[in-house]
């Protein structure tokens, strides 16, 4: 798996969690739609930090807790 993979999974995980569209993550992180489903469909493949600490900030969490994760701990080096 791949870093973007992964942070898309933790965005849709996250929101199962808390029973929040997409659209409401939007709009509580202050971002448009398009900046999260760029994410989750692909066309995203270098999401920026700052982005993600909006999302990390609509959902009430930290970075730290966004990415304390299994799946962010057995992601592989990507340069090689």
């Amino acid at each position: 798996m791949d870093t973007v993979t992964a942070i898309k999974n933790r965005i849709l995980l996250l929101c199962e969690e808390r029973d929040m569209s997409i659209n409401r993550l939007a709009t509580v992180c202050g971002l448009p739609p398009s900046s999260i489903k760029n994410i989750l469909y692909g066309k995203s493949q270098n999401p920026k930090i700052l982005t993600v600490k909006m999302i990390c900030d609509g959902l009430g969490i930290t970075l730290g807790e966004f990415f304390s994760t299994p799946e962010f701990d057995a992601l592989e080096q990507e340069i090689k």
